[in-house]
């Protein structure tokens, strides 16, 4: 089993920022891409980001420009780096890793974006 445990969310201004950090514990061994989707009220669950366990990266359109994922593999943690926030990415943000073809959840970080 893997265990995700998010960290970073909050409340935020427009046009601020936010890092987000999932730091993955248990048996780690095999674990290749790891990221973000994010779940917003009224809304299905959207992919965000993903990097691989070589470091590379994919980024939905809506993103791009604006967040940058990224991870340290000696820790097995993700992060992502959340700048020009706007309204529209309030959501909770779940990290997910994926295994020998499973995949794996965090519980959630709220990011609300409002002034």
């Amino acid at each position: 089993q893997v265990q995700l445990v998010e960290s970073g969310g909050g409340l935020v201004q427009p046009g601020g920022s936010l890092r987000l950090s999932c730091a993955a514990s248990g048996n780690i061994f095999g674990i290749n891409a790891m990221g973000w989707y994010r779940l917003a009220p009224g809304k299905e669950r959207e992919l965000v980001a993903t990097i691989t366990r070589g470091g590379t990266t994919n980024y939905v359109d809506f993103v791009k420009g604006r967040f940058t994922i990224s991870r340290d593999n000696a820790k097995s943690t993700v992060y992502l780096q959340m700048n020009s926030l706007k309204p529209e990415d309030t959501a909770v943000y779940y990290c997910y890793c994926n295994k020998f073809s499973i995949d794996y959840w965090g519980q959630g970080t709220q990011v609300t974006v409002s002034s």
